[in-house]
Order: C-alpha cells, then sequence, then structure tokens
C-alpha cells in the first residue's frame, strides 16, 4: 500500500517583505482620524493644534495664492543641490577609503571627526563665509550629508566579499573590472541605505538653513508662522516636510527595486 508523501511547507522566506498596499495609507488615515476626533472632542486646544479641516484651508489658500508653489520651489531646489554636493563627494571619498590604504589612514580619521559635529551650530560660520544667500545653505546640507555617504560607502565596500576579489584577481582579472563588476554591486545596498539616511539629514538641515535669511522656503514659512501664531500654517509647513520625506522615501524605494533586483 502506498503512502502518499506529506507536503512540507516552505519555511525559507529569509524575512523576505511582503508588499501591504493598504498598511500605510490606513495608518495615515488612521492618524488623520485621530487628530480629527481629539480637536473635535476638545481633548487638545484648537489653539495649539488646529483641526485637519483649518490645515487643509491653510494649504489650500497658500496654493491658490501661489505661495506654496514658491515655497516648495525653492525647498526643492536647495535639497535637490546641497544634498547632490555631499553625496557626491562622500561617496567618492568613502570608496577610496574602502578600495586605498592610504585614503584609509588619512581620510577615515578625518570623516569620523567631522561626523558627530553637530551641522546646524555651524550654520552661522557658513554665514559668515559663504553670506546669508543660497551658497551657505547649500553648504550646510552637503556638509551634513557629506559624512555619513562617506561612511555608508566604505562600509559597503568593506562588506563585499573577499573571497570574490581573491579569486577574480587569480584569474587575472582587471583591478577596474573588479571594482565595476564585484566591488560595486556588492557596496550598492549599504551606499542606497546610506542615501535614505543622508536624505532626512538633508531634510532637517535644510529647514534649519530656511529659517535664517531665506525669504521663501518651508523651513521660512514655519519660522514666520510659528512667530505670528499661526498654527494651521505651521503646521501645514510640517505636512509640507513630512511629504517631502515621504517622496524622497519612495524614490529611493523605486531606485532599490530598480538597481538591486538581483537580490533574492
Amino acid at each position: 500500500m502506498s503512502v502518499s508523501p506529506t507536503p512540507v511547507p516552505f519555511r525559507g522566506g529569509g524575512f523576505a517583505p511582503k508588499n501591504l498596499r493598504h498598511a500605510a495609507p490606513l495608518t495615515f488615515l488612521g492618524l488623520l482620524a485621530l487628530w480629527w476626533l481629539a480637536t473635535d472632542r476638545g481633548w487638545v486646544s484648537p489653539i495649539a493644534v488646529p483641526p485637519p479641516q483649518d490645515v487643509a484651508t491653510a494649504l489650500a489658500d497658500m496654493a491658490r495664492s501661489g505661495e506654496l508653489l514658491k515655497h516648495v520651489t525653492a525647498s526643492a531646489q536647495r535639497l535637490i543641490l546641497g544634498w547632490l554636493m555631499g553625496a557626491v563627494a562622500g561617496t567618492l571619498i568613502g570608496l577610496a577609503i574602502g578600495l586605498s590604504s592610504l585614503a584609509r589612514s588619512t581620510a577615515l580619521p578625518l570623516v569620523s571627526a567631522l561626523f558627530p559635529i553637530p551641522k546646524i551650530a555651524l550654520l552661522p560660520l557658513f554665514i559668515i563665509w559663504f553670506g546669508i544667500g543660497e551658497p551657505s545653505k547649500y553648504v550646510t546640507i552637503a556638509f551634513g550629508v557629506f559624512s555619513p555617504m562617506a561612511i555608508a560607502a566604505f562600509s559597503g565596500v568593506d562588506s563585499v566579499d573577499r573571497t570574490l576579489i581573491r579569486m577574480a584577481q587569480s584569474f587575472g582579472v582587471p583591478t577596474t573590472a573588479i571594482i565595476r563588476k564585484i566591488v560595486l554591486p556588492g557596496a550598492l545596498p549599504t551606499i542606497l541605505s546610506g542615501i535614505r539616511i543622508s536624505a532626512s539629514i538633508g531634510i532637517i538641515l535644510l529647514t534649519a538653513a530656511e529659517m535664517i535669511g531665506a525669504q521663501y522656503g518651508i523651513g521660512a514659512l514655519v519660522l514666520a508662522a510659528g512667530n505670528l501664531m499661526q498654527a494651521d500654517r505651521l503646521l501645514a509647513g510640517v505636512l509640507m516636510l513630512a511629504l517631502f520625506g515621504l517622496l524622497v522615501a519612495q524614490i529611493i524605494g523605486l531606485a532599490e527595486r530598480r538597481l538591486l533586483h538581483w537580490r533574492v
């Protein structure tokens, strides 16, 4: 008598993330409902925390007048340019640290010394050096992005399996080919993680930089609304910063899916 085999459930998922599309929208809707309920029932003062409809009205008024577009455009330009300056420089220095003993011995201590310095505290110094205009804001963002990108790049290079590199070298593969086909793909996940972290740091520094000597920008909007006790406009600016963060996260997630499609 033959016995049918018992199916064995697959247990090798490897903590692979599942795409729960409705989880994030439901979470935000739940927080929005809690916000509305707290203001509607009087659990919090409407002076301190305006109801969602007042914040939406403030956003709509700024959008109709064109003020919101000016703030968003100014902030987006500063964030993109400042982040690119710091990310490119940090990635190149980090790759050099990971690939060169000389760079590791000289540049790594410098990066380690610069990393814990509070970048916001250096903003007045940058204003003295570069003026109160746009250059000081770009430099502040770039300086804050530089260190985490450098650390992520050289950590990614260090995490590459040395056996693969030695094997390629034993077969006489050129150094440039090893870097292009083994080192860079192996370091890419860590570099993308650094991009995600540095982008968030860039948004924080953007807000701080725009609070000093900026006519337009989300940070300038938040500061002006706070000075005038306009809580609805202030929260509208905070929501715009949150949307900036969500947009950056979506872009980085798309890049990860495109560039790391080989990773199972």
